[in-house]
């Protein structure tokens, strides 16, 4: 099902242009047992509903940024840019508009 994907950068496109990078999940620490990361890389629980993603736009900006989506209908709340190391992480309701970094 083809629906628009609003790029942070580049604004609004065919999803078609994307590819999907998964749910935004916490990477294991480096030391974690194989079980921790067998189930990060492998056992993913694809809920129904909103949920956070993470998007590539190889066709565009080629920039990784996160979208909230929801799963069943497709709708695309908003898209922002991956906070830094030092930044405060994102709430459901921030929002980058097309163009801001």
């Amino acid at each position: 099902m083809s629906f628009l994907l609003p790029c942070p950068q580049c604004g609004p496109r065919d999803v078609y242009e994307f590819r999907w990078g998964g749910a935004r999940s916490r990477r294991p620490a480096p030391d974690s047992p194989r079980e921790t990361w067998v189930a990060y890389l492998y056992l993913r629980e694809n809920p129904a509903g909103r949920l956070q993603e993470w998007w590539y736009h190889r066709m565009g900006c080629r920039r990784w940024f996160l979208a909230v989506r929801d799963t069943r209908t497709n709708e695309v709340a908003h898209t922002f840019w991956a906070p830094r190391a030092a930044d405060p992480e994102p709430t459901e309701e921030a929002s980058a508009k097309p163009g801001e970094p």
